[in-house]
């Protein structure tokens, strides 16, 4: 996989309370199986493991901990002296965003609506995820509960190559485009991952000359927010704070994301413009615009 693809993300496991029933009920519904359930075990208890395939070379396990007390999985140890760590505020996943071929996006949404019994969320097309030069679409899919997001993008045409269609080349096939990590306060943990060297996208001050407009009073000042680069939008339920870090490794593939909500449950509509450019940005540095 990583030969294939760079670093990147190939399971997106998902805790079940029956990890059997979970694979045997996906597999009927069409899923193909990876790994059947499997029981692992050590010293301390058991896990119960079986695995589905998604898009791309990307798999979902489902996890049965049936109250495993080790540090992970069975197999894995605690290093003695773990090397220090910054403390960075992240919180827990808020999303994952998955990247596919052009035309392939509603056969995904239909996957996880069909085998998996999601949802759709929201739908983002053309008109809202646009530059001069390339655009995207995305349905963002969620679980009952609400807690477990998968957004699917796809290229739409433009006059150029768009960032998805850069990603699937660099990637080799659809992968994880990005992980949106939740943080109770987003600019500390930027500085936190800054002082790290985690390198974030750079965003022009005239967005942050128009953001007053178009999102109100917030309870940030937008001198330390523009600082920083972090984006907000708002909606009917609240606003959001967000930044994107750049490429995690010399392909342009997977970055992260942090998130804080302050209300609103949106994936920042009113950010795509200024994100898409951002990325466009570092696509024309290195020639694949």
């Amino acid at each position: 996989h990583v030969a294939t693809h760079g670093d990147g993300v190939k399971d997106i496991a998902l805790r079940v309370a029956d990890a059997e029933a979970a694979y045997t009920e996906a597999v009927r519904r069409g899923a193909r199986g990876v790994q059947e359930p499997t029981v692992l075990e050590d010293t301390h208890g058991r896990v119960v493991k079986a695995s589905i395939a998604t898009y791309g070379d990307t798999i979902h396990s489902f996890i049965q901990r049936d109250g495993y007390e080790g540090p992970f999985m069975p197999g894995y140890a605690p290093i003695d002296s773990p090397p220090a760590a910054p403390e960075t505020g992240i919180a827990a996943i808020d999303h994952i965003v998955g990247n596919v071929e052009e035309g392939r996006m509603n056969d995904w949404v239909g996957f996880y609506r069909d085998v998996l019994g999601f949802k759709q969320l929201i739908h983002f097309d053309d008109a809202d995820i646009s530059t001069e030069y390339s655009a995207l679409m995305s349905k963002v899919m969620q679980n009952g509960s609400g807690r477990v997001k998968f957004p699917i993008n796809e290229p739409a045409g433009g006059r150029r190559k768009s960032q998805i269609e850069e990603f699937i080349e660099y990637y080799g096939g659809p992968g994880v485009q990005h992980i949106a990590l939740a943080s109770g306060n987003i600019m500390a943990s930027v500085d936190a991952l800054r002082a790290a060297g985690v390198p974030f996208l750079r965003v022009p001050q005239s967005y942050y000359d128009e953001l007053p407009a178009r999102v109100g009073v917030i309870a940030e000042d937008l001198r330390e927010l523009a600082q920083r680069g972090i984006l907000v939008d708002r909606d009917d339920e609240g606003y959001l704070l967000q930044i994107f870090s750049q490429p995690m490794q010399d392909r342009p593939t997977l970055f992260l994301e942090i998130i804080q909500r302050k209300g609103s449950r949106g994936f920042g509509k009113g950010n795509f413009k200024a994100l898409f450019e951002a990325i466009e940005r570092e696509q024309d540095r290195r020639g694949n615009l």
